[in-house]
């Protein structure tokens, strides 16, 4: 843009006396902050549309820049600037000072004076500006209004309605960010106040920032509530562990323990936002089943003992293996632990058998991962700025709300402010996807491949991809292809927070840190020279193959950390797989994988280490200790250095920070020319067949301790279309029973008109229920039957 045109695009004006140039169209409220004046206000918030509905924000217009005034003070946040205004504040205008005044006088009429017992006490914009502005003494002598309290808007979220000052800021939030319009004014008048749907709760992902965002305490968490007052709290900001989102945190504790998380403001990330996953699911460090000292395997029972002792069991039994080792540390390390887990691989236990991946994978994945995803950075990936200027977007196998929900708000918000194109690749039209306004190509989990070549896409298109995609084959063959047929642009978004960081530590069989391929001799005699060995060349096993030898016999020992069974492919025959090798494990708390192992060392949680995670657009997040450690409790890397030491080896570092200026010194590296493995699809299979996903609040046991979040999850529900129902002679049923390979069960059904023709979709890890656990896969078969009469009256699932 030309200098003429930046100048006419702007406009200059004064602010009590200071002189001010903001782009035209920019409001008064937004101009005082770029002069650095404060103008009070209750009901303008930066994100939202302007309302103009507390008129705490009344400014004097000396001059509207045509040479005349306005005769009354006018609302800073609804006035836009015009060139040669000319605007006094309260600070220099009596007229603007006793307006304001008289604002403050008719908002505390009925406004309660409970400011001790208040949840926002000591952080409440009203009570701030009564202080400092407000009349010292009441002219109102008669009884202030009251109402029953508090009403749950939902499980989450409660209000009282006395406090609130009706800026609209949760009506405005719910309706223009997060979609989920089931808060709004109602009434008028003296009367108007709060309130929902009658029988319909707030139904929210995003419900928490309203009680943020309230300037006046109205609306609280049940989390929250009165557990603590501002002044208590030690603040500290780091970054969310519960997506690959990477969304800032302020994190609040008092006495050692976490008392809240608020959105942190990162306007290049999550701006002021976080959903309630995030900023409620904190309190599965606090369960019963902590592990908090060493415990070894005596017969049957794992009992207490020394670090001493259990460091020695561990490298006995890791010695007694040799080489025949492999190690899973899951997808949720910052990327220093992770690298600390890929050079305690290679260079301590001479393996490369090393795979982050707790999850469903396959070996298309595993060359897209390593030879398109890692080594890129913030310059040339895809990021949230690119979502908000695409032309298009589609979504392949990823459901934005339920695995990166900060993205959902992203893609949101351009949808709304300029007309973004969505378009989604998926089973049926989701509750998140129909927020986005987005066409839906119906699609089974198969036909994928065909769907993605056949999808409009052009240099302005940007293709968002699900994890879920390693489970259908030729899927990532297809998007390479429309990809370089058309010129769009790629993103994958993982669900886990560490998994862009463990690519980036080498935490692949065939990866080494940095995007260094191991099949590359220079590149691996590049991170020889740097570790100062000579690292092994044998072939390294993925998850699937290392647990498939440990259950044979063909792998003698297993080092896990943090691994979940019920998030593998196939939990029962991992189970096998722990129970038939020798397994140390690295956990904060008692898991179903821990339970197996052999010897179980404790390490500490996130809460208390310092790291980084990178999030899906590879930008690098800090992570930040929040709570003392307690003595018998170390870090992952800590843990891990120890354990070299029992082997008469050295890991390198014993610390975050040492592990990150190690891995410094092994920075990305120029990716070669990628040695791809066309994948071709799986031709169409007759018969039903199962889609899934995780949904955003599922059984993970980080939801642990969280039961008003837990309570606040959807409903368990199979979606069927309507044609498929009525093929199966169940048209019309409420509750249907279906069948895996390894079990059944029952549940109510949902006739989606939406929903692709032969398919079932049944949310993967559900409250009380698995998948897994009826033998269930994405594309596998199912069967659909009725409920026997004598199973009508049991709980689903039983």
């Amino acid at each position: 843009m030309s200098q003429e045109m930046v100048a006419a695009a702007s406009v200059s004006l004064m602010i009590d006396g200071l002189s001010v140039t903001v782009p035209k169209g920019t409001s008064l409220i937004r101009a005082g902050e770029v002069a650095g004046v404060a103008i009070p206000r209750f009901c303008d918030h930066p994100l939202l549309d302007a309302m103009g509905a507390c008129r705490q924000c009344l400014v004097e217009i000396v001059d509207a820049g045509n040479g005349r005034g306005f005769p009354k003070p006018q609302s800073a946040c609804t006035t836009e600037v015009a060139d040669g205004m000319v605007v006094k504040t309260q600070a220099t205008s009596q007229a603007a000072a006793d307006a304001q005044r008289q604002i403050l006088e008719l908002l505390l009429i009925n406004h309660p004076l409970d400011c001790p017992i208040c949840d926002k006490g000591g952080e409440c914009p009203l009570q701030n500006q009564a202080l400092a502005n407000g009349q010292s003494a009441s002219r109102y002598d008669g009884v202030k209004r009251t109402y029953p309290k508090p009403v749950e808007l939902s499980e989450l979220i409660l209000l009282d309605r006395e406090r609130c000052v009706l800026c609209a800021r949760c009506t405005r939030f719910a309706d223009q960010i997060a979609g989920d319009p089931s808060i709004h004014l109602v009434e008028r008048g003296a009367k108007q106040q709060i309130g929902i749907y009658p029988d319909q709760p707030f139904d929210s992902y995003f419900s928490g920032n309203v009680a943020q965002i309230c300037p006046v305490g109205a609306l609280t968490s049940a989390d929250y509530r009165f557990s603590a007052r501002p002044f208590d709290l030690v603040s500290t900001v780091t970054t969310c562990d519960n997506c690959a989102a990477g969304c800032q945190l302020r994190v609040d504790v008092r006495r050692g323990l976490v008392r809240r998380r608020l959105a942190g403001n990162d306007p290049a990330v999550n701006q002021e936002w976080n959903c309630d996953r995030g900023r409620f699911g904190f309190a599965g460090p606090r369960q019963n089943d902590r592990v908090r000292q060493p415990l070894v395997r005596r017969g049957d029972d794992l009992v207490p003992t020394s670090w001493p002792e259990a460091l020695a069991a561990a490298a006995a039994g890791l010695k007694r293996a040799g080489q025949r080792v492999g190690v899973l540390p899951g997808g949720r390390l910052t990327e220093e632990t992770a690298y600390a887990y890929g050079r305690f691989a290679r260079t301590v236990l001479r393996t490369n058998s090393i795979d982050y991946r707790a999850r469903p994978i396959s070996g298309e994945e595993t060359d897209f991962l390593t030879q398109y995803v890692v080594g890129a950075s913030l310059a040339d990936a895809v990021t949230y700025a690119d979502l908000a200027q695409a032309k298009r977007v589609v979504l392949a196998m990823f459901e934005p709300e339920d695995e990166s929900p900060i993205v959902a708000l992203r893609l949101r918000q351009a949808v709304r402010r300029r007309g973004l194109e969505v378009v989604t690749i998926a089973p049926y039209l989701s509750r998140g996807s129909a927020k986005l306004k987005a066409t839906l190509v119906p699609t089974a989990p198969l036909a994928v491949p065909q769907a993605i070549r056949a999808a409009q896409a052009d240099a302005d298109t940007i293709f968002l991809v699900g994890e879920s995609m390693a489970q259908v084959p030729g899927a990532f063959t297809a998007l390479l292809e429309r990809v370089k047929d058309t010129g769009a642009r790629w993103a994958w978004i993982p669900r886990r927070a560490g998994e862009i960081g463990a690519l980036a530590a080498g935490c692949l069989p065939g990866l080494l840190p940095g995007g260094r391929r191991l099949d590359d001799a220079e590149a691996k005699a590049e991170v020889e020279a740097r570790w100062g060995v000579d690292l092994p060349s044998a072939a390294g096993l993925d998850t699937d193959a290392m647990l498939a030898a440990a259950a044979k016999g063909d792998l003698a020992a297993l080092l896990i950390g943090g691994v979940e069974l019920a998030d593998l492919a196939d939990p029962a025959a991992a189970e096998e797989a722990l129970a038939n090798t020798f397994v140390v494990s690295l956990e904060t708390r008692l898991s179903d994988a821990a339970a197996l192992a052999d010897v179980v060392l404790p390490v500490e949680v996130l809460d208390g280490i310092s790291g980084t995670f990178l999030n899906w657009e590879h930008r690098p997040r800090p992570v930040e200790p929040l709570t003392p450690r307690p003595g018998s409790i170390m870090t992952d890397i800590r843990v891990l250095a120890g354990l070299a030491d029992a082997l008469e080896a050295d890991l390198g570092f014993a610390n975050a920070e040492a592990a990150a200026e190690d891995l410094a010194g092994l920075p990305p590296v120029a990716r070669p020319a990628p040695k791809w493995t066309a994948v071709k699809p799986l031709k169409s299979i007759p018969g039903l067949r199962l889609a899934t996903w995780r949904e955003l609040l599922d059984d993970s046991r980080c939801l642990d301790g969280a039961a008003a979040l837990r309570a606040s999850a959807r409903p368990v529900v199979v979606r069927v279309a309507p044609a498929t129902l009525a093929k199966a002679g169940l048209t019309g049923a409420t509750t249907v029973r279906l069948t895996g390979s390894t079990g059944s069960i029952d549940l109510a059904v949902v006739a989606d008109p939406t929903m692709v023709d032969a398919v079932v979709w049944l949310p993967a890890n559900a409250p009380g229920q698995a998948i897994n656990a009826i033998g269930a896969r994405l594309g596998g078969p199912v069967e659909l039957s009725a409920v026997p009469p004598e199973a009508a009256g049991t709980k689903a699932g039983e």
